[in-house]
């Protein structure tokens, strides 16, 4: 069983990013949704373990019950970008939930996850002009990237490193009142100041890829490697 994620920055971080225009509160504390991705091969369904229901629907090319020592995990192959046909089957999908939007909410995404690619958008909920704002997690050239787009004004933080070194790792970004901030094996790495104000859309959480698109006009962005959890987090569940 996967244990549950402490994610600790030190006050001397928090510090340093407030007095260099950074963003710096508290982590969003509520688990709002976690899925494990411990499912056994040939599973379709992705389940959310802390009981809200935020069940998943499992791509049949998505590979499911991987092993790697003590971790179970899913994983996703190598397709060529901006290559046809499209592969809906690569993509995890979770219907749309008002709950799961960020609204007004401090709100966070984690993940465990490891690659030797370069592109590819890992977690989404919208796309980039869909009424409402979205937001996604995504590596291009290696470094994961963190984007929020809200009714006020959209925020992007980059890792300063690539990660596509085919070992584990932890991500995790916060949208908070004061800014986002991308932490990746723990450590603060990137943050930017702003409000983005609210997001709600209607468009259901997609992991592996965006979910309208075509491979000509519109790229499908596959993510390639293997996931070993993702969680979303939230400091007031709103019900």
């Amino acid at each position: 069983m996967k244990k549950r994620r402490f994610w600790v920055v030190s006050m001397a971080t928090l510090g340093l990013l407030a007095t260099s225009g950074g963003a710096a509160t508290a982590s969003p504390d509520y688990e709002l949704a976690y899925w494990t991705m411990n499912e056994p091969p040939g599973s379709r369904t992705m389940r959310d373990v802390t009981g809200h229901g935020f069940d998943g629907r499992i791509g049949r090319d998505v590979a499911v019950g991987l092993r790697s020592g003590d971790r179970i995990a899913y994983g996703f192959e190598r397709l060529e970008p901006d290559t046809p046909p499209t592969r809906p089957g690569h993509v995890v999908i979770v219907p749309d939930d008002d709950r799961l939007d960020p609204g007004d909410r401090d709100y966070a995404i984690g993940m465990r996850l490891r690659t030797r690619d370069h592109f590819g958008n890992i977690v989404q909920k919208g796309q980039a002009t869909v009424p409402g704002g979205s937001f996604k997690l995504q590596i291009p050239n290696g470094r994961v990237q963190c984007w929020f787009r809200g009714s006020r004004t959209s925020l992007l933080v980059t890792a300063p490193k690539p990660i596509n070194d085919g070992q584990w790792h932890t991500v995790r970004c916060e949208r908070t009142r004061d800014g986002v901030t991308l932490i990746v094996d723990q450590r603060v790495v990137a943050s930017r100041a702003g409000w983005t104000g609210t997001i709600a859309n209607s468009w259901p959480i997609s992991i592996g890829g965006k979910t309208n698109c075509d491979q000509v006009d519109v790229g499908c962005d596959y993510f390639a490697g293997d996931i070993d959890y993702i969680a979303v987090d939230v400091d007031d569940p709103g019900w």
